[in-house]
């Protein structure tokens, strides 16, 4: 048997040995991690048991100091207008009435605007989850036989991360592509968050090299191997990077603020942000005329309303990404 040959069964040997070492090697740290679990248990001494006391109550009060303000404004918009214009909402409705969500889904722009969110959300989750991984992926290589240009692109989308053009010279390359009144418009100026890159990046460099090598000796390039081997064992760090996109664009107006200027296709951030203000416009009327308008709830109501709007749908979806989240965010 010729050497190259003997040499290329060792190494399918070795792969065939992979998933074995990484079986027994997750088996022996959930044995460790069980058994530091008692004797933890065992040991635990008044002082230990006095910090964990300690750190409860520390984030139990900062948990509330997020949760109670989020309550008060769910009180206020179901609130009737005598109760708010008293000051006199705390915790619970007082003369519970819907007439602030009525106010805002009774504008007809609300719901096409609706439409243009959850469009947006979509298609740049899905650009910017595209166009990260495929950056993330090579740049994790440290091997400059691999990449021997990594180093120096990776220099070059950092520094976008300390420095970039300007509100002007960035406006003028979206009116020099005609992406001005553009759907596209929304998306492409952002469509590759170099912080959520650095997330992904750091992530596939902390997986076991030797997947990859014994997923390239069997036979796959460099797509299969990321597509069905790294993929797959980044879950925590792709519902982390999702999060974030979801969020960044589920909130953005200052976006459609300078590229939008046709009303029907404003997102629903710019819809609400014009309904706060016409309604503190007709708040900063005189008592007399302010009193006329019954139908027109308080400008407190409805800007309790519009935040309870905006923010429900991420809590919602927070839940389904919460188990990844904390992984994601400490191994990226």
């Amino acid at each position: 048997m010729r050497p190259h040959e003997q040499s290329f069964d060792e190494k399918e040997e070795e792969s065939l040995k992979v998933p074995f070492k990484l079986f027994i090697n997750a088996v022996s740290q959930a044995s460790l991690r069980y058994a530091g679990g008692i004797r933890m248990k065992i040991k635990e001494s008044p002082s230990r048991k006095l910090f964990m006391i300690s750190n409860y109550v520390l984030l139990g009060f900062l948990s509330l100091t997020c949760l109670l303000p989020l309550i008060n404004l769910f009180a206020i918009s179901f609130s009737a207008r005598s109760m708010v214009d008293a000051n006199t909402v705390s915790f619970w409705p007082k003369g519970f009435n819907t007439a602030a969500y009525e106010y805002i889904l009774s504008n007809k722009q609300y719901f096409q605007s609706f439409g243009i969110t959850i469009a947006r959300v979509l298609l740049g989750w899905i650009i910017n989850l595209v166009l990260i991984i495929l950056v993330a992926y090579p740049l994790s290589k440290d091997d400059p036989r691999i990449f021997r240009c990594r180093k120096y692109y990776t220099w070059f989308f950092l520094v976008t991360m300390v420095f970039n053009g300007g509100l002007i010279p960035t406006y003028l390359v979206v009116s020099r592509m005609h992406l001005i009144n553009s759907f596209l418009a929304l998306i492409l100026p952002e469509a590759l968050p170099m912080f959520c890159v650095l997330i992904m990046m750091n992530f596939f460099r902390g997986l076991p090299k030797a997947i990859e090598e014994a997923a390239l000796v069997d036979g796959a390039n460099w797509f299969v191997t990321m597509w069905k081997i790294y993929l797959p064992l980044s879950k925590p760090s792709l519902a982390t990077v999702s999060l974030f996109v979801i969020v960044n664009h589920w909130n953005a107006w200052f976006d459609a603020m300078l590229y939008i200027n046709k009303t029907p296709l404003l997102p629903m951030q710019n819809i609400l942000r014009n309904i706060i203000t016409a309604a503190s416009s007709i708040g900063d009327l005189g008592a007399e005329a302010y009193n006329s308008l019954d139908v027109v709830p308080p400008s407190q109501s409805i800007r309790a309303a519009t935040i309870v709007i905006t923010t429900l749908p991420i809590l919602v979806v927070y839940p389904f990404v919460q188990k990844y989240f904390v992984k994601g965010v400490m191994v990226g």
